[in-house]
């Protein structure tokens, strides 16, 4: 007989369930009814859930709209880091950018609901913003990567700055281009940014 399932992993389980059907709902009434129109308890009702619950999850609807965004920055900073030295890096974060989608916990779909959030938030100024703040905030953790993997002190050589500020820009553009595409799986993603990574002189 197969030994019983630890506890936690069925709690974790059923909190990731939760946390994924709060943003399934979500991203389903934004569609719909638009962003700013959309209320939490809204979001609540379609999962059968107290407010309470969704805050233990989010501390806004912001928050989990950026959810998307940090995930995928987590990602591709760990992905990133793992790289081999040697590697160039440009070549290092076409790597990394793929190794960060083929993680994406829904595959395809999780791809397609990752740039249907980042049209969300190019089409909502608030979200706009929150997303720029979030990029400001944080964009020293693919810097110290960056400079890691060069070797250097990136408050001396801008390299890092100036490499992180390309990838960021590559990885917009791979964005938009796939939003504006009928293939909006990891794949097309990655080609995009490969596209636009073959024209960095």
């Amino acid at each position: 007989m197969a030994s019983p399932e630890p506890a936690e992993n069925r709690r974790q389980r059923k909190k990731q369930r939760t946390r994924d059907a709060l943003i399934e709902a979500a991203m389903r009434l934004f569609a719909a009814q638009g962003y700013d129109r959309t209320a939490v308890h809204e979001i609540t009702d379609a999962v059968d859930v107290s407010e309470r619950t969704f805050f233990r999850y989010f501390a806004s609807k912001e928050d989990l709209v950026l959810s998307f965004v940090r995930d995928g920055a987590t990602a591709f900073a760990a992905a990133l880091a793992a790289r081999p030295p040697q590697e160039e890096p440009l070549t290092a974060a076409r790597h990394a950018f793929q190794i960060s989608l083929r993680q994406l916990p829904g595959g395809a779909g999780e791809a397609a609901s990752y740039l249907s959030v980042m049209g969300l938030i190019d089409s909502t100024p608030a979200l706009l913003a929150a997303y720029l703040r979030y990029v400001h905030e944080h964009d020293h953790e693919i810097i110290q990567v960056l400079a890691r993997r060069e070797g250097v002190d990136p408050a001396s050589d801008r390299r890092p700055r100036v490499l992180a500020a390309v990838i960021g820009s590559l990885v917009f553009l791979a964005n938009r281009e796939c939003r504006a595409g009928d293939d909006q799986g990891p794949d097309a993603m990655s080609a995009a940014f490969d596209a636009y990574a073959d024209e960095v002189m």
